[in-house]
């Protein structure tokens, strides 16, 4: 069964919108923080943890998980699903990350992208055609159409170029894309430049995609820059497609985003900072490495209910991180995920009740000790 949208409600107060995403009989509320689980898992959590803290759609990695172990593995195994043991809805990117994170210049040419495989020095070559059939492969259940990420700062020359490109990719991903079970959505580039911006939002829009994501953010640029690109990509979109931000999970950037009608988030980072002893909290990100935490018996947070909370204490997994067990970043990936989950579900209630740009503003003041 393909994954269906909903528009709930809209605000005359601000772009937010509230949404429900139907998959397999079951709804899932936007707006919505996703986990990443590059390599068919979310670091050091089971599904059953995943779900645990309320997540619902998860991500993979189609450049990683074609290295490895294959799509054509995972195919066999049945699709992704199958294979990582998760019922829930899965998105796949396209590779076009790697481009930004891996590529030359020199590498990306209107064919598609040369790689060196990382892992044992095989050339490759990632083309648009072939981003969807490993999606295909992968089966997950919302497939991302090949473009070119583009670094923060950029030339507009160069970017001109590159929204071209991007666009030339998207209409070949999508004139060879099934679409048996699954749904495309295209990617809106155009760096800083509104005009580009706009150009790709209108003609993606033209192509009829089932979702659209804004790509080239979290790329080095600042607050203020990102939420303009946001702003500038938007606006062109049609209001009752999915709008997914790719790559940005701080939660102030998902707040602002919120407001700017966004209704899907992934990240790395609730993972990933607690591999570094950090844990998300109302109250700013804390650090359980500091030596103040040596005897703190209470938990990450007394407001949260996520398992670590309920069961650990600051002491406990502070000794954790500091001997280097890994059942430390396990406890703080659960509550880190569980936090971004939660601030969705407080984002969500603001907006029923139409309510969002006062939620910022206590927001800040909890987050940053700002009165």
């Amino acid at each position: 069964m393909k994954l269906e949208f909903k528009l709930l409600k809209t605000l005359e107060s601000s772009k937010a919108r509230l949404g429900k995403i139907i998959y397999n009989g079951v709804e899932y509320e936007t707006p919505m923080f996703m986990p990443v689980g590059t390599q068919a898992t979310v670091k050091t959590l089971s599904p059953e943890e995943i779900k645990a803290t309320k997540a619902g759609i998860i991500l993979a990695n189609t450049y990683h998980l074609w290295l490895r172990p294959g799509d054509e593995v995972i195919k066999l195994a049945g699709g992704l699903h199958k294979f990582m043991n998760y019922d829930g809805p899965i998105l796949t990117d396209s590779g076009g990350f790697q481009v930004f994170s891996l590529a030359k210049k020199k590498d990306i040419r209107e064919e598609g992208v040369r790689f060196k495989n990382q892992y044992n020095g095989d050339e490759l070559l990632l083309t648009p055609e072939k981003s969807i059939e490993i999606q295909e492969n992968l089966g997950s259940d919302i497939v991302m159409s090949f473009d070119e990420c583009i670094g923060y700062p950029a030339d507009e020359e160069y970017v001109k170029e590159s929204v071209l490109r991007t666009l030339r990719w998207a209409k070949r991903g999508k004139d060879v894309f099934k679409g048996n079970d699954q749904i495309l959505f295209g990617i809106v580039q155009g760096g800083v430049y509104e005009k580009l911006r706009e150009y790709c939002a209108k003609e993606l829009v033209k192509m009829n995609f089932d979702g659209y994501s804004i790509g080239g953010t979290s790329v080095g640029e600042d607050k203020p820059t990102q939420y303009k690109m946001v702003e500038y990509s938007v606006k062109y979109l049609p209001e009752d497609k999915l709008r997914y931000l790719m790559g940005v999970g701080d939660p102030i950037d998902i707040v602002e985003n919120v407001i700017r009608g966004i209704d899907i988030f992934d990240c790395v980072s609730p993972t990933r900072l607690a591999r570094h002893g950090h844990a998300l909290t109302k109250y700013g990100k804390i650090n359980l490495k500091n030596a103040k935490y040596k005897t703190d018996f209470t938990p990450i947070s007394e407001v949260c209910d996520c398992y670590a909370c309920q069961n650990y204490t600051k002491a406990y997994i502070k000794h954790l991180i500091n001997t280097e067990e890994s059942f430390g970043a396990r406890l703080l990936s659960i509550h880190n995920i569980r936090y971004l989950v939660n601030l969705m579900e407080e984002l969500r209630l603001a907006i029923k009740e139409d309510r969002i740009l006062e939620y910022r503003e206590q927001f800040i003041k909890d987050y940053y000790g700002e009165i």
